[in-house]
């Protein structure tokens, strides 16, 4: 997958999601659950978010997405287009665009998580999402890092943390969610949703072990 957009790790995005929050007059409290939990507090984090009419809506849209119709198999081309006529692009909470070349993929900015860009792909029956977390050199105490990584992993619903190596060569935690190809459009938007809320939680998780400069 390409991401020669992608320059900031999860750490920038993360401030600016904060800034963002504050700025719509939300504020932080801190809860605590039994990690089993962590998918239903997801959505009543997001309820609470919104005005009371906007919560009506909200629930509407599902009702109306609940019926939609599963796509046979996506392509990059075909996904764009249902994606970009969807309420979440309409109304400007997040952008897209597709980058062409053999392995085709679409870069999808998500403004309400501090223009966090993620990466959207499609291979072997399978959509790929994916964004930066860190470099993996700016990691400091590396195995007690990875060891709390594999021990923390079901805080963060639907998606998994990997190292990958770019084209340059330099290698990167990433964090990325994974769904059948056939799956439908209302759960690959919460798909997005989702990493999106995870990358900015495993930041705050993990930021004790960042070197920020």
């Amino acid at each position: 997958m390409k991401k020669n957009k992608e320059t900031k790790s999860s750490a920038f995005y993360q401030q600016q999601y904060r800034q963002r929050l504050r700025e719509q007059g939300l504020i932080k409290k801190e809860v605590w659950i039994l990690p089993e939990n962590t998918p239903k507090l997801l959505e009543i984090e997001k309820m609470f978010r919104q005005t009371q009419t906007n919560n009506n809506n909200s629930f509407n849209d599902k009702q109306g997405n609940n019926v939609m119709k599963k796509n046979e198999i996506w392509t990059i081309a075909n996904l764009y287009d249902a994606l970009i006529n969807s309420d979440i692009f309409k109304q400007n909470f997040a952008s897209l665009e597709i980058i062409d070349g053999i392995d085709a993929c679409l870069h999808i900015i998500m403004h309400e998580y501090g223009d966090l860009p993620l990466f959207l792909s499609i291979s072997n029956q399978q959509i790929i999402v994916e964004a930066l977390l860190w470099p993996v050199d700016i990691v400091t105490e590396p195995t007690q890092f990875n060891e709390e990584v594999l021990c923390t992993r079901k805080l963060f619903p639907l998606s998994t943390i990997a190292i990958e190596k770019t084209g340059d060569g330099s290698l990167n935690y990433i964090m990325y969610g994974a769904l059948s190809s056939s799956s439908l459009l209302s759960n690959i938007i919460y798909e997005l949703e989702t990493l999106s809320d995870n990358v900015i939680k495993a930041t705050e998780a993990y930021e004790h072990f960042i070197k920020i400069n």
